[in-house]
């Protein structure tokens, strides 16, 4: 009886190991798997083209939810959809382990527009009720893994556009408790703009 009870602290903790070692990413075969996402987003997770979105750099858990939701059907594309239909959980989480893993190349802003993106990032719109983005996704533009609050430093202003704009118009639903839908609705294309070429500018550390 004293060694069951000696021995169930251990048992439990072994337990509660158990699932985290089966989610755990596995970044040499993520890398293998990318080679299928390789010609949109880069063999080094920086794509090319400011449409589609840098995954270098971007938090593992983050690209595991949003593989998940292409995949269920909460967040819409059929591109994506057709590239997820045979990924299962841990393929999603390895491809996350990976890209995790890789440096997010650096974007320049435009000068032109990013003073006022900053005073957006960094202080909101006040007077339109947004709420300043530096809450969620921090000084730098790093995100919040935690929080599944993605990097959005680096990542291209033409990206990070779209998706406002998707986010505004419903287009993009998958934001938990309508957090980013709330925000971008209260955005004019100006402030999308501004804020999107500031984030491009930021070097998350």
């Amino acid at each position: 009886m004293n060694y069951m009870r000696a021995s169930l602290p251990m048992i439990l903790s072994l337990a509660l190991l158990l699932p985290l070692s089966a989610q755990a990413g596995d970044p040499a075969r993520g890398q293998e798997l990318s080679q299928a996402c390789a010609a949109c987003h880069g063999a080094d997770g920086n794509s090319a083209n400011p449409e589609w979105p840098k995954l270098a750099g971007q938090h593992a858990d983050y690209i595991h939810k949003q593989l998940m939701d292409y995949k269920t059907g909460r967040r819409e594309d059929a591109l994506m959809a057709g590239q997820v239909a045979n990924l299962d959980e841990q393929d999603m989480r390895d491809l996350g382990a990976f890209y995790a893993r890789l440096e997010m190349s650096t974007a320049t802003a435009d000068e032109t527009v990013a003073e006022r993106g900053e005073r957006i990032y960094r202080g909101g719109i006040p007077s339109a009720g947004v709420a300043a983005c530096i809450a969620c996704h921090g000084a730098t533009g790093k995100g919040n893994p935690a929080a599944m609050f993605p990097r959005v430093a680096g990542q291209h202003a033409q990206y990070n556009a779209d998706q406002l704009h998707d986010f505004r118009s419903g287009q993009r639903a998958n934001d938990n408790g309508r957090m980013m839908r709330n925000v971008a609705a209260r955005m004019s294309d100006d402030d999308i703009r501004a804020v999107s070429e500031y984030m491009a500018g930021l070097r998350a550390r």
